[in-house]
């Protein structure tokens, strides 16, 4: 069915059904427990929605009546509640600081479900601005599409047929070297620290697929942005910061240069992603207002009894529920601060406090939810630095309350801080959800889905979710513990952001945070903004001052192979659209892309699996320290990608009606 005609039809499609409900939650159980192990141990959560999409359509397969919009509601679901599951990179903190020894149910599924309702009703507005109204390339949206586009059979026969098998075969290769990896055979990742001068840097790389893939999907100008952010952080950052401080007796050159990255450049990274995130949503302002004025006018539509002949690209939730819900979420909100202010010293004015701080989730929601949409439709959402902008979050909330209560120490202190981390991971919900949210309505947009009926299944996603992440938290805090809290076991988890984040707190309510680190950000995020500006202004490209900041603030090994891919998905779209189909030869370029991403994810959630059911951090490896690991990695990832966009170009090129 072509896309007019699935929209014209769009009421009888199948679309949010009981099955699909059910599978969504069933899904989000085993993604949210994997996701909250991987990302307490390493500090890395994985996108659920293309595992899901996947799982999805194996399972409705065998229903007659399963359709492509049905699919798209289970993989929101699990998709929703999958990222919400990064509101571990802050609540933790709570045990870490000593305020918490355990995670409260109701308390944690409040926190955590309110502040992803609210990342919800903030995204519809959005949804018309950053979605339907803009270029973003949304890699992890547009990828999720062409596989529930291919298990449609959307295309035709035989364009389904070799699509298959291109994003069955570019899976297998990518899920193939990730369990080479994980047996040791092949290196996972390779760096090499050394001096350069007074001070010292590192060269670093993960061997990912499927980052080349997300490069591919989102284009050069954001692949060329993160290479100079990586080289601003790696070839003048570090080894500036490195000169300055004489390297601890006992410590390796690696971990010199991490913890030199950590504590010092990744706070001029949350500098340059502040500044950028502000000039971004200045720009962004007019579309976002547009997208209100536009739901405003489809509510007066629906009220005069004419809702039915909207076209369904504008039916949203309507924008008073929207409005409704987000103003009634304050009062739990509020109530939940007032639990947390019975203590010095914001027992003395609770009220005071308690306001300045709803007042403050209210306005940085907002801004939180455009940027998190913004860098998700620039590199998707597994990409996305979300880590900073907890720490945005909570240097704004931790502010307040040193002016409110300055000079404050001891127990009170420690009060403050807590109270700074709850009023954050409510904020974080926002974060984590809307920077989810808008890609899965992108690839809604895509497959002709229902927008109000995809928002109600994130919704359910972030209720799921909810009730799942608390006791999963709570099982690993008892059977492992967080390094730094005393009494951790051998075996703590290190939940790296949740410590980081938490140390901001107690930095900024301490007044011993570095605040030029933050500075000096700001000042790089100023002058690539001019650059951006003037690029634009003269048609010569663009530099995406968030895409910038992520080049600085993420570490080398996580950004490196995105400029590569990005750089061969613009030399395979130029040849594309030399052959006699561009358009087929360039689908077939997305699917490869898609199927690297695929791959990967899915390997990511089974080997999470095991890493979890066995306790060990290499429960597949049957080579330790293998000497000839990263060469024949090298050589074995250079091979499968030159081959693997080979095999595309032959099969781009191959008439359809053979």
């Amino acid at each position: 069915m072509a896309r007019e005609e699935a929209l014209r039809a769009g009421e009888d499609i199948k679309e949010l059904t009981i099955r699909g409900i059910i599978l969504g939650a069933l899904i989000t159980v085993v993604f949210t427990a994997a996701n909250v192990y991987l990302g307490l141990k390493i500090g890395l959560t994985f996108a659920t929605s293309i595992p899901a999409a996947v799982i999805s359509m194996a399972v409705l397969k065998a229903f007659r009546d399963s359709t492509i919009q049905e699919n798209n509601i289970v993989q929101t679901i699990a998709s929703a509640a999958g990222t919400l599951s990064a509101i571990i990179f802050v609540l933790p903190g709570l045990v870490m600081v000593g305020w918490w020894t355990g995670f409260p149910y109701w308390l944690s599924v409040a926190v955590i479900g309110i502040g992803g309702i609210l990342g919800v009703m903030y995204s519809v507005p959005l949804r018309r601005a950053l979605v339907t109204g803009t270029d973003l390339p949304y890699p992890e949206g547009v990828a999720a599409a062409e596989v529930l586009k291919v298990g449609a059979g959307v295309g035709g026969p035989e364009e389904n047929r070799r699509g298959l098998v291109m994003i069955i075969w570019s899976s297998i290769a990518a899920a193939l070297y990730q369990l080479l990896a994980a047996m040791g055979i092949v290196a996972g990742s390779a760096a090499k620290s050394f001096r350069t001068g007074a001070g010292a840097t590192q060269v670093s790389a993960s061997f990912s697929l499927a980052l080349i893939g997300v490069g591919h999907l989102v284009g050069l100008a954001v692949g060329v942005a993160m290479f100079v952010g990586l080289l601003i952080s790696w070839a003048y950052l570090v080894p500036h910061y490195t000169s300055l401080a004489a390297m601890p007796v006992g410590t390796s050159l690696d971990d010199f240069i991490g913890d030199t990255f950590v504590h010092k450049v990744r706070f001029i990274g949350a500098g340059t992603i502040g500044v950028a995130a502000i000039w971004t949503l200045l720009r962004i302002i007019g579309p976002i207002v547009a997208g209100i004025r536009g739901a405003l006018v489809a509510n007066r539509e629906r009220k005069a009894g004419r809702g039915e002949a909207l076209p369904i690209t504008e039916r949203d939730i309507p924008i008073g529920i929207v409005t409704l819900v987000i103003l009634i979420s304050m009062i739990p909100i509020g109530l939940l601060l007032y639990a947390f202010a019975n203590t010095n010293p914001i027992a003395a004015t609770p009220g005071s406090t308690i306001i300045l701080s709803i007042i403050y989730i209210l306005i940085a929601g907002v801004v939180i939810a455009a940027v998190c949409g913004y860098m998700a439709g620039l590199i998707g959402a597994s990409n996305s630095p979300i880590s900073g902008v907890g720490i945005l979050s909570v240097l704004g909330i931790a502010l307040i309350l040193a002016l409110l209560f300055p000079g404050v120490t001891g127990d009170a202190s420690k009060s403050l801080v807590a109270f700074a981390l709850f009023v954050t991971a409510v904020v974080f919900g926002v974060a984590t959800i809307s920077n989810n949210n808008l890609q899965d309505l992108k690839t809604g947009e895509l497959v002709a889905a229902t927008p109000w009926r995809q928002q109600v299944a994130l919704v359910l996603g972030v209720i799921f979710g909810s009730v799942v992440i608390p006791p999963i938290l709570d099982l690993l805090n008892t059977a492992f513990g967080f390094q730094g809290v005393p009494g951790a076991k051998v075996t703590a988890l290190a939940a790296p952001q949740a410590q980081l984040i938490s140390a901001i707190a107690q930095g900024v309510l301490g007044g011993n945070l570095d605040w030029n680190l933050i500075m000096w950000g700001a000042i790089i995020g100023v002058v690539v903004v001019v650059i951006d500006e003037l690029l634009r202004a003269t048609k010569r490209g663009a530099l995406p001052p968030l895409a910038v900041g992520m080049g600085i603030y993420l570490p080398m090994s996580l950004t490196i192979l995105i400029p590569i891919g990005a750089l061969l998905g613009h030399l395979y779209e130029k040849w594309a659209a030399r052959t006699s189909s561009p358009e087929f030869a360039q689908r077939m370029g997305v699917l490869l892309a898609t199927g690297l991403i695929v791959g990967e994810s899915l390997f990511g959630v089974i080997f999470a699996g095991i890493v979890a059911a066995t306790g060990k951090d290499a429960p597949l490896a049957v080579i330790k320290d293998f000497a000839w690991a990263t060469p024949l990695a090298l050589i074995v990832f250079v091979v499968a990608v030159l081959g693997l966009y080979a095999w595309t170009r032959r099969q781009a090129v191959e008439p359809l009606a053979a």
